[in-house]
């Protein structure tokens, strides 16, 4: 049974394909750290890494826009692939901003990530999640996921969560019924009309996305599974006003098919997880693939703007 988190801590659950000991080495390998921490568009350079009781992290992460954030992390408790005690945001001016504990679960070969912030008091635990949301902090655990599905099966994939203040039956709900679902997937600017089908194993769902100035564009969401209230699996193409299989309207590289697989999971405080995976599907040049690398930050604007909506159409 879920409990209610401290008004002080901040949770985040994440689980991973991959061994425990493959996770625990992503957190604690200099030279893996560097493929995946810190937000999209973030990068780290690693100084030294003592990774002990009393031992140091000491690292820059440099930001998209060039500004440098030196970090100089202590370790409170190691315990090998089962726990992380340290603390996070520290540098020579200023002192450790939070208590970090993170914990490494075997699930039958998955991992249970299970990471808490804790701060000083309710007021800083609120802020520092405004920070969190305001920074994309949250895509650096999607990163891993990213990273470790990379290592495992050489795919490409993006990744993206993001907990919404509302029962997953009501989350699964905004996704397989068509009324509540054109009000809040199209970007930002842009609305989404459904003009045929019905969300339905083995069905279509053919739709229109325009912002009525200068952009209009279809596309067809084809159901290969769906389980209530917690997967959902489909693949989504562009295509002609008639029907016909297109191209992305502004990226003639971009994959012809994308395969999505969507999870939604309970977390504490009647909140739920949406878990998005975006693969190119079926045969994928070089070209596409590339573009599809090359525009994870526009994926991660894109749906964090769907999302924005998502969460404004829920209250």
């Amino acid at each position: 049974m879920s409990t209610k988190n401290k008004s002080n801590e901040i949770k985040i659950t994440r689980i991973y394909d991959a061994p425990v000991t493959t996770v625990w080495e992503a957190w604690t390998d200099p030279d893996q750290v560097a493929k995946w921490w810190g937000p999209r568009g973030f990068s780290i350079t690693t100084h030294s890494k003592d990774l002990r009781v009393g031992g140091h992290w000491h690292y820059t992460m440099h930001g998209p826009d060039g500004t440098d954030y030196p970090n100089k992390t202590v370790y409170f408790e190691v315990e090998e692939y089962k726990r992380l005690v340290y603390d996070h945001g520290a540098n020579d001016d200023q002192p450790a901003l939070f208590r970090v504990t993170v914990l490494f679960k075997d699930l039958k070969g998955k991992t249970q990530m299970e990471m808490t912030m804790t701060l000083p008091t309710a007021e800083q635990a609120e802020q520092t999640k405004k920070f969190i949301k305001e920074a994309n902090g949250n895509s650096t655990w999607d990163r891993l996921a990213e990273y470790l599905e990379k290592e495992d099966s050489n795919d490409d994939i993006f990744v993206l969560n993001r907990s919404f203040e509302a029962p997953i039956e009501t989350l699964f709900e905004m996704w397989t019924n068509p009324q509540h679902l054109s009000q809040w997937l199209a970007p930002t600017g842009v609305r989404m009309e459904t003009l045929s089908g019905e969300i339905k194993e083995k069905e279509t769902l053919f739709y229109k996305m325009t912002n009525d100035i200068d952009l209009t564009m279809f596309g067809k969401i084809n159901y290969i599974k769906i389980s209530k209230p917690e997967h959902l699996q489909y693949t989504n193409i562009f295509c002609t006003e008639d029907g016909e299989v297109s191209r992305h309207p502004m990226l003639n590289t971009w994959p012809e098919v994308i395969f999505s697989d969507i999870k939604f999971s309970s977390e504490p405080d009647n909140q739920t997880r949406v878990t998005v995976t975006w693969r190119p599907y079926g045969q994928v040049s070089p070209e596409e693939l590339k573009a599809f690398i090359d525009m994870k930050s526009g994926m991660n604007q894109g749906w964090t703007g769907s999302f924005d909506k998502l969460e404004k159409y829920l209250k």
